[in-house]
């Protein structure tokens, strides 16, 4: 009877191993370029917003963007949110956080270059009050599907689902599904914004495991790049005064209207309507 009992309580703590076993995503990981490459690395033309769930809030915000905001001090050392950053050219480091008596991995912590530390808690931690802090990297909880690891955030500051003037609201939250293939990474990220969208923004990018990465700091310096420019000015383009709203359509022959961004943008029965327009004209 002992040794039964004995047997049975193994089998017990073995399949309660088995449960809480999961991915391990930590690790260097490089990102990988394919046909998104043009977006995440040289970056989007001016007024392409080909494919955005945006309204005209987004489009409005987006026409009256100018560049040379980059240019202010309080944007030269702004780190990508944690929307965007898995957009960028920058290497990624992931590590767990291990608690010492249980070994159960009660949080990832994922690091980029030009970011800050951004904890995915595991541990069941509810998310703060709606009038909390917000930071670049959000509040971040996760929970596993599986061997997917989704997570929920929220907490973002204000910043933007492309880098040619589309925003994105402090209302915005973050789901993601991370997933693992051996030595590469996918992860699947969903911004839903009650002010800038209409509907979910979905993008996946894949990075690769390298051993031989070392992520370097990040020691940026703000310079006053702009001397002339007086004190307090925040560079803008008034409404109905951008010269390059329609340049990215001209340049490759999209229709206008495509080019304007929406929801329907984004899905392939948008190409027959463009097709039927074409055909009356």
């Amino acid at each position: 009877m002992t040794r039964s009992w004995m047997v049975a309580g193994v089998l017990v703590c073995w399949s309660t191993w088995q449960a809480a076993a999961q991915v391990d995503f930590s690790g260097e990981w490089a990102p990988r370029f394919y046909e998104d490459q043009p977006e995440r690395v040289p970056g989007p033309e001016l007024g392409d917003y080909l494919g955005l769930p945006i309204n005209e809030a987004g489009r409005m915000r987006a026409d009256t963007w100018d560049a040379s905001l980059l240019t202010l001090p309080e944007w030269q050392c702004r780190p990508h949110s944690a929307d965007y950053i898995w957009r960028g050219p920058s290497n990624l480091r992931i590590s767990q956080e291990v608690d010492p008596v249980t070994r159960e991995v009660t949080a990832f912590h994922a690091e980029w270059l030009r970011s800050v530390d951004r904890p995915v808690y595991l541990d069941g931690r509810p998310h703060p009050p709606d009038w909390s802090a917000h930071t670049w990297a959000g509040f971040s909880t996760g929970k596993w599907d599986g061997d997917m690891l989704t997570t929920r955030v929220t907490h973002l500051k204000e910043g933007y689902i492309r880098r040619n003037g589309i925003a994105r609201s402090d209302l915005a939250t973050l789901t993601e599904h991370w997933i693992r293939h051996g030595e590469f990474l996918t992860v699947v990220t969903i911004v839903t914004d009650p002010v800038y969208l209409t509907e979910p923004f979905i993008r996946s990018t894949d990075y690769e495991l390298d051993v031989h990465q070392q992520v370097p700091p990040y020691p940026c310096e703000v310079v006053e790049e702009v001397e002339d420019r007086q004190r307090g000015t925040v560079p803008h383009l008034l409404p109905g005064t951008n010269k390059f709203v329609f340049e990215f359509a001209k340049k490759y022959g999209v229709p206008a209207e495509a080019a304007r961004g929406g929801a329907e943008t984004m899905y392939p029965e948008y190409q027959l309507k463009i097709q039927k327009s074409a055909d009356k004209h």
